[in-house]
């Protein structure tokens, strides 16, 4: 897969990058059906085949369970060959979520993560909303925060895991990356899309795939070339733990972005 600019970040991304929330966090999941986490051993043989296969880019966050933990272990010395994108507000322990979008919580957030990937810097940050998305922009301190960080040298890029439209704008015009949600049931926030695009600013794309629900070989390649049709798409962010969803997946994406419009 050729590799695409994460806006104008300088940064080159895979067409398809990989969620890790499967790799720390099997509870107040939306995915179809339940699932065991699996070993380290599984974890490095798909982070392994992601890499084989041409996927440069993970997606993981604090409150994705033991996940940050897990790829601080396994991904050791290889920890250049990726992009990582984390966040920052949400923290998952003892089967809840709780948010904190101030500015002390986003630095402290962002050192920890580093400690636990076992690393000096993150590619990316976003502010993993609640969904009060201009809240969060005009009375906490996180965007404040990530400018800071981004200033020090620890972080590459910033930008907000929005839910609202208003939001995604507002995360284009102050930051440096938006991820927002696309499918081929949810559009509502083209918007988003269209004003990244013109103003060279990344776009990562989560639930394409309407977190598992999307049914069959035919409906992940009609999703696909629905997200990739959209305009400024740097990538769109799959979670699995199945090597065969992996490669299929792949395959699917490199036949959609080969195909002609």
């Amino acid at each position: 897969m050729d590799l695409r600019p994460l806006g104008s970040t300088g940064m080159r991304v895979s067409p398809l990058g990989l969620g890790t929330v499967k790799f720390g966090r099997n509870q107040q999941v939306r995915y179809p059906r339940p699932f065991d986490l699996p070993s380290d051993r599984e974890i490095g043989d798909l982070l392994a085949l992601a890499l084989e296969l041409g996927i440069n880019l993970l997606d993981t966050a604090p409150a994705y369970g033991s996940s940050q933990q897990r790829l601080g272990r396994l991904l050791g010395a290889g920890r250049g060959d990726w992009i990582i994108v984390s966040k920052v507000g949400e923290v998952f322990e003892h089967g809840e979520s709780r948010f904190d979008f101030g500015y002390a919580h986003t630095i402290a957030s962002v050192e920890g993560s580093l400690r636990t990937l076992r690393t000096d810097y993150l590619d990316c940050v976003l502010i993993h909303s609640d969904g009060h998305d201009l809240r969060i922009f005009e009375y906490a301190g996180a965007v404040d925060a990530l400018h800071e960080l981004k200033r020090r040298g620890l972080i590459r890029a910033h930008g907000m895991s929005s839910k609202t439209v208003d939001g995604g704008l507002r995360t284009v015009a102050e930051l440096d990356v938006v991820m927002a949600t696309c499918n081929l049931d949810y559009n509502d926030e083209l918007a988003v899309l269209e004003a990244a695009a013109q103003q060279s600013k990344g776009v990562l794309i989560k639930k394409g795939l309407m977190s598992g629900h999307i049914q069959g070989a035919d409906g992940v390649e009609r999703a696909f070339a629905h997200v990739f049709a959209q305009p400024g798409v740097s990538s769109m962010i799959v979670g699995t733990i199945n090597p065969d969803h992996l490669r299929s997946n792949v395959a699917t994406l490199r036949r959609v972005l080969s195909t002609p419009v």
